[in-house]
């Protein structure tokens, strides 16, 4: 089954949760342990993350500098496959625009398809670390929409120069991202959302939001979404807070807002532990309100966060 189906037929609300590949040269344990500690709360499927490389300076004899591309972590592909040798869980990885030509597109759907991977997130990505906006590859793509179009073609059995392909295989499944409180290039929330109806409408099954701490903002862009006419599931997408610094750090980072019902008491926080059980706490009462709403699903943001997720399910699920 897809995403879409295995959280349409729970009639509870559904868990899932995504992983970030380890830095290269770690190994799997920290991988590994997180899915440890999650899969007793049966998660319905694993998010994988795809990062692209990133840009350093290498600085020259003569002392000028020349900016180098560099990986840091193992392939999503990679990833997935050893999540799936060791578990029974869905694996949906992510494919991203950043960074990747459609070449590279295309060979990670071949890839994918060939370990059976029948879903996946499609992204446009983070722009490059020094980039002021996002700047695509050579021979890649701007938009996330880009992407989608090529998955489509993919399943019609066509590579991306339109090509047939000899063998397609089975289809791929797809969800995309959404933004309560919009994406930062969005120049307003009605414009986001015609994004989202334009991913709808090219085939994504359902969508993820990004982390947001204050429900009515949620609730507030689902209920402009269906006024708008998008009509497929949207997973609130959950992370706890667990330190200090991300008092300033989240906000600035993912462009969200923090209600004054948890700033306020975060301000008062003096540990990172304290501000480790204010967010378990907020989680459990946020996530307890969003099922009491029907959410078909609650998608958690685990790096940093496994052992306040592991709490906050505990006592939800």
């Amino acid at each position: 089954m897809t995403v879409s189906e295995l959280i349409n037929k729970t009639e509870k609300t559904a868990f899932s949760f995504e992983v970030l590949p380890p830095l290269k040269g770690t190994g799997t344990a920290s991988l590994f342990s997180t899915i440890d500690a999650l899969k007793e709360f049966q998660p319905e499927y694993i998010n994988i993350t795809t990062h692209r490389s990133e840009y350093v300076y290498v600085e020259q004899p003569d002392g000028t500098f020349v900016r180098n591309s560099v990986r840091r972590r193992p392939g999503t592909v990679a990833v997935a496959s050893a999540i799936m040798q060791k578990y029974d869980i869905k694996v949906v990885p992510h494919v991203v625009v950043s960074g990747m030509t459609k070449e590279d597109i295309e060979y990670m759907l071949l890839d994918l398809q060939f370990l059976g991977i029948r879903d996946l997130l499609l992204l446009r990505g983070d722009k490059a670390k020094d980039d002021a906006r996002f700047q695509p590859v050579k021979d890649g793509y701007t938009h996330a929409t880009e992407l989608i179009e090529q998955v489509n073609l993919f399943n019609e059995g066509k590579f991306v120069d339109g090509t047939p392909i000899k063998n397609p295989g089975q289809p791929f499944s797809y969800g995309v991202a959404a933004y309560p409180e919009k994406h930062e290039e969005a120049p307003n929330l009605e414009f986001d959302l015609q994004m989202l109806k334009q991913k709808q409408d090219l085939g994504a099954d359902y969508a993820v939001t990004q982390i947001f701490y204050d429900n009515q903002k949620y609730f507030h862009f689902v209920e402009k979404a269906r006024e708008a006419g998008i009509t497929i599931p949207i997973i609130p997408g959950i992370k706890p807070m667990g330190k200090l610094s991300q008092f300033n750090v989240l906000p600035k980072t993912f462009h969200i807002d923090l209600p004054e019902e948890l700033s306020k008491p975060m301000e008062q926080c003096r540990t990172d532990e304290a501000v480790k059980q204010l967010g378990i706490e907020w989680g459990v009462e946020q996530c307890k309100e969003l099922m009491r709403h029907g959410v078909p699903s609650i998608h958690f943001y685990s790096m940093g966060a496994v052992d306040s997720i592991k709490e906050i399910a505990r006592r939800i699920y």
